[in-house]
């Protein structure tokens, strides 16, 4: 395998067309692995969806669509950064950004774990699925290093396979509907958002939305960006938003809000819905399948935009040159994959020590996690409207409608969003604060922040 550092973009070939960055959306924002979480909110999640879609996905969507097809070079987001903010909080954007993939996989691979347990071997204990959520991540990364045009496939149909699960839960919600009634209260009063315990589920559904920008990161292997990005973002913005109500819905018909388990609630679900069905358990036994599956292609999805964006970073001298190491042979980010494996790895097996089960290590990973995959998009949206501002003369293929006065309250809307979804996973209004989980996730984040810092001071200091 040769490799070589780069400090000059390399000549990338442009492999993603229309279909592909569309499916590559869908992949990446589309995840099945917190369908149970948003779904233990209650019947109220159904609002929260709507909510969340009407004030934030949209508007989050339009905002993307914009820089996207306005700055379509390789980096998505560090370039957008970078251009309103300058290198070092482009360099701090993109180590949440790189950083917070490695610090998923973890959670995702213990969920897809759990989930291979409960279908082929229920009593593998939890050390058993720590090992197997490694192996998982080192296939990530050997994914991550092969040609783009052949690892893209795994996106596309990891999309396929989403919405193929999500649609069957809807549609087996909508005929359990109809033969014996909902597992919950589905009248209107239970549907109104409620500030309650369900709010510490509530971040989730913010969580699932995002991702639009992801494609960007991959912005010079992109056929025409200017016209396809906006294009992805709408097509991929209303498949997202049904498939997610849906399957959301034929969860609540099927189990009861108690019985929502964080690891196994999908395959139970499946197994409700499907009980009176001819071949139930073959059934539960292919979707249970293709779920696994869904969730390595997620991670391979945000693992490919992740490690490019640290690649582009690395090559405008904002993070160290080994984010920059490319594999010769086909021109992809191998010092960010490892470095990814080696991270994913360090966590898996730290936070194993001091988990009590598969879902205790799920939840505390997920939450450690996400508020660093959050915090990039404080700046996301402040950078959006300093652009409209700064550098108004710049040809948008889009635009989002209004003047500067409505894209800023747009902006501020979905920053609130983001940081209200920052709070609730460590804090929810009205409830004691649990330190034993709270803590470590806590704990994580000024970890990880601090060694952002350091490398990237560490790096700026050596450079000069």
């Amino acid at each position: 395998m040769s490799e070589q550092n780069v400090t000059q973009p390399p000549p990338f070939k442009r492999v993603l067309g229309l279909f592909d960055i569309t499916l590559f959306t869908v992949c990446a924002i589309l995840v099945v692995d917190t369908l149970a979480a948003s779904a233990a909110i209650g019947t109220a999640s159904l609002s929260w969806w709507f909510v969340t879609l009407i004030l934030f996905f949209i508007p989050y969507g339009l905002v993307t669509a914009e820089l996207g097809s306005t700055y379509p070079g390789e980096g998505g987001i560090q370039d957008w950064i970078r251009r309103a903010y300058g290198d070092r909080w482009a360099a701090r954007t993109v180590w949440y950004y790189w950083v917070n993939v490695a610090l998923w996989m973890p959670s995702g691979f213990i969920l897809m774990a759990g989930m291979a347990t409960q279908l082929f071997a229920p009593s593998l204990g939890l050390w058993t699925q720590i090992a197997i959520a490694i192996g998982a991540t080192w296939l990530t990364v050997l994914i991550g290093i092969t040609n783009l045009s052949a690892a893209k496939w795994i996106p596309n149909l990891g999309a396929a396979i989403k919405v193929a699960i999500m649609l069957l839960i809807g549609v087996a919600g909508i005929s359990a509907l109809l033969m014996h009634g909902p597992a919950n209260d589905l009248s209107w009063p239970n549907l109104i958002p409620r500030f309650d315990s369900g709010l510490a589920f509530l971040p989730v559904i913010v969580y699932s939305f995002l991702g639009f920008e992801l494609m960007s990161g991959a912005g010079d292997e992109i056929k025409n960006p200017a016209r396809d990005v906006p294009i992805a973002v709408i097509t991929a913005g209303v498949l997202i938003s049904i498939f997610y109500v849906l399957a959301t819905f034929g969860i609540l018909v099927a189990l009861p809000i108690k019985d929502i388990g964080l690891i196994e609630g999908l395959l139970d679900t499946i197994k409700a819905l499907f009980a009176s069905w001819p071949m139930a358990d073959t059934l539960v036994m292919i979707v249970g399948v293709g779920a696994i599956f869904s969730i390595i292609a997620n991670l391979v999805t945000w693992s490919m935009g992740a490690n490019r964006t640290a690649l582009a970073a690395a090559q405008d001298n904002e993070l160290p040159a080994v984010f920059g190491r490319l594999r010769a042979s086909n021109q992809t980010p191998i010092g960010a994959y490892v470095l990814t494996g080696l991270v994913s790895t360090a966590v898996i097996l730290l936070y194993g020590f001091i988990a009590g089960s598969a879902e205790d290590l799920f939840w505390t990973l997920f939450a450690f996690s996400s508020i660093i995959f959050l915090m990039p998009y404080l700046g996301l949206f402040p950078a959006f409207v300093k652009l409209r501002k700064a550098d108004p003369d710049t040809l948008r293929p889009y635009r989002v409608p209004g003047g500067i006065g409505f894209v800023t309250l747009l902006a501020t809307i979905c920053g609130l969003f983001i940081l209200q979804a920052i709070v609730l996973f460590v804090f929810v209004p009205g409830q004691a604060v649990e330190w034993a989980k709270t803590g470590p996730i806590l704990i994580g984040v000024a970890i990880t922040v601090v060694i952002g810092e350091f490398v990237i001071t560490s790096h700026k200091a050596k450079e000069s």
